[in-house]
C-alpha cells in the first residue's frame, strides 16, 4: 500500500494533519492552492503536501480524501470533474448528504472524523464505510490515526457530535440566559457545588466556539437533518446551530 498518490481537497487544520499522517505512511499526497489562503498554503507545507496547482491536478490521483466545512461538502465533490479513483467524504454530513456525494464521485467511501487533529496516538478516529473502506482503513495500519470500518461512517459522525457540539451550544445559551436575567455568578457557584466540572466545561465551550463555532453552523444543521429523516426531532440542532451562528 506504500507511495499512492492521494489528493487532499482543502488542507485546514484536520485536512493538513491527516495529510501528514499518510506522508509519513510513505505516501505522496498533493493538494490544489488555487484560489486558497496564505494560512492554508502555510498550513500544507507545514505537513509536507506537494501543491499541484488544481483540482483538475489533484483529480490525476488515485484517491481523493474530502476534509472540508460541511456546508461545501457537495460542492467540494462536484468541482472534481471526471475523476475515476476512491472518493473519502471525511466531511461531517448527514448520511443523506453523503449519499448525495456519492453520486456525483462515483467510487466513494463514506468517512467520519472523531477527536482533535491527529499528532499522537489515542486521539483520533477515522470512522469509513463503504465497499472500498477496508482498504482506504489500511493506508492508516501502525499510524496515529486509528481508521475503523464501520456500517455507517457519516451516522457515527452525526450522533457523536449530536452530544459534543449540541451540549456545548446549550452550555453556551444557558450562560448566555443567566447573563441576561442577571443570575450568571449565582448560577457559576451552584455549578461549582452541584456540578462542579461545568464551569470550566462552559469556558472551554465559549474558547472552542470562538475559534470553530462558524464551522459547526452546518453540522448542527446536517445533524438536525439526521433527526429528521429518522422522524426524530430536529429542533435541538438547529437552535445549537443559531447558537453557533450568533
Amino acid at each position: 500500500m506504500a507511495d499512492r498518490l492521494i489528493g487532499l481537497l482543502h488542507p485546514g487544520q484536520m485536512g493538513a494533519a491527516v495529510g501528514a499522517v499518510l506522508r509519513e505512511r510513505g505516501h505522496r499526497v498533493v493538494w490544489a492552492s488555487e484560489g486558497r489562503s496564505e494560512a492554508t498554503r502555510a498550513r500544507a507545507a507545514e505537513a509536507g503536501l506537494e501543491d499541484v496547482g488544481s483540482v483538475d491536478a489533484v483529480a490525476k490521483s488515485e484517491l481523493v480524501f474530502s476534509i472540508c466545512p460541511p456546508h461545501a461538502a457537495l460542492e467540494v465533490a462536484g468541482r472534481l470533474g471526471s475523476f475515476g479513483g476512491v472518493y473519502v467524504d471525511a466531511n461531517a454530513v448527514a448520511p443523506a448528504t453523503a449519499a448525495k456525494v456519492a453520486s456525483l464521485v462515483g467510487r466513494f467511501v463514506d468517512g467520519g472524523i472523531v477527536g482533535s487533529p491527529p499528532h499522537e496516538a489515542g486521539t483520533t478516529r477515522l470512522y469509513l464505510s463503504g465497499d472500498e473502506a477496508p482498504a482506504v482503513a489500511e493506508l492508516f495500519a501502525g499510524s496515529v490515526l486509528d481508521a475503523r470500518v464501520v456500517s455507517s461512517a457519516s451516522a457515527v459522525k452525526m450522533v457523536y457530535a449530536g452530544w459534543t457540539k449540541g451540549s456545548t451550544a446549550l452550555l453556551l445559551a444557558i450562560r448566555e440566559l443567566a447573563r441576561r436575567e442577571g443570575v450568571e455568578e449565582t448560577l457559576l457557584e451552584e455549578w461549582a457545588m452541584s456540578i462542579p466540572d461545568l464551569p470550566e466545561r462552559s469556558e472551554r465551550a465559549a474558547r472552542s466556539a470562538d475559534a470553530k463555532g462558524w464551522r459547526w453552523v452546518g453540522e448542527m444543521e446536517e445533524i438536525a437533518a439526521t433527526f429528521e429523516a429518522n422522524g426524530l426531532p430536529g429542533g435541538f440542532h438547529h437552535a445549537a446551530a443559531e447558537v453557533f451562528r450568533r
